[in-house]
């Protein structure tokens, strides 16, 4: 079964145990290894044997894809304390320095930028200047470079932003469970429709929970796929980002997901589906 998800610490703790054939039952993965940006087109691609039958994109990403996969409840990324950061190099904490302003962001199709541009629509009067897309690891210098007013990051850039002399001006994952009481809902895992989807989400569940059982032995390949990051701060990552919305969505999972996308269809910033196909 092909299968695709990030390089990111959280995704391979979560599906190491499955990759290494350690769930009873489950079918052998050929893994592709690719940035949430990537995955989210190969989603909104025909389906095709080159096209994996698994994978992981941005929740902003589902309702373009919901006609051709659904959402598994378990393996994907939700939490609080875990949201995008807006970062400058002037320090101001006032959101009207974006007025007219450019501002990098990691993908058009993000949870960020979508959680961005919700906020910014409350926030930035006159709304931001040019939007500019670029891979999430060059942000941070081209910010602190001068290159870009202001940047959207993600991951384990709120833990070394200060390390590039930049400033936050606000947490969006503060503000959005501030305005609704709700965890945020990041990064989801999609599966053909033909598939049987339960028994996907029961593996993929397993996995999850024998990561948690024996934490140590998915630390090399953790850090294989790291991109040379500190092991601190991939421990940091997955704290922060595995947790119990990754064993199962469950009410208020759900719940997040639709007051996001409902939002979000409401604002017009993605196409209008069915609330009710989120569940399987």
């Amino acid at each position: 079964m092909k299968i695709a998800f990030s390089p990111c610490p959280n995704d391979t703790f979560i599906f190491h145990a499955w990759v290494h054939g350690l769930i009873p039952g489950a079918p052998e993965l050929d893994v592709r290894y690719a940035d949430i940006d990537i995955t989210n087109g190969l989603a909104a691609s025909p389906i095709g044997p080159e096209i994996p039958d698994v994978m992981k994109i941005s929740y902003a990403a589902l309702p373009y894809v919901l006609d051709k996969y659904a959402l598994l409840p378990a393996g994907g990324a939700l939490g609080r304390g875990c949201g995008p950061l807006v970062l400058t190099a002037s320090g101001t904490t006032d959101p009207a320095y974006l007025s007219g302003r450019r501002v990098a962001v990691p993908s058009e199709r993000s949870t960020a930028y979508m959680l961005f541009r919700l906020w910014a629509a409350q926030n930035v009067p006159g709304g931001v200047g040019e939007i500019v897309v670029m891979p999430f690891d060059q942000i941070m210098p081209a910010v602190r470079d001068g290159l870009i007013d202001a940047g959207l990051v993600i991951h384990e850039a709120r833990f070394t932003y200060q390390n590039y002399d930049l400033k936050l001006m606000t947490d969006l994952g503060n503000w959005w469970e501030e305005d609704t009481g709700l965890p945020i809902p990041l990064g989801a895992i999609i599966a053909r429709r033909d598939l049987d989807a339960q028994a996907l989400a029961g593996w993929a569940r397993a996995s999850v929970e024998y990561a948690w059982a024996h934490p140590d032995e998915s630390r090399a390949y953790v850090m294989e796929h790291a991109q040379e990051m500190d092991p601190d701060v991939a421990a940091q990552h997955i704290d922060l980002y595995v947790n119990e919305f990754s064993a199962n969505l469950g009410d208020d999972g759900y719940g997040a997901i639709t007051a996001l996308l409902g939002r979000a269809m409401k604002e017009g910033l993605v196409p209008e589906f069915n609330l009710s196909l989120l569940r399987i």
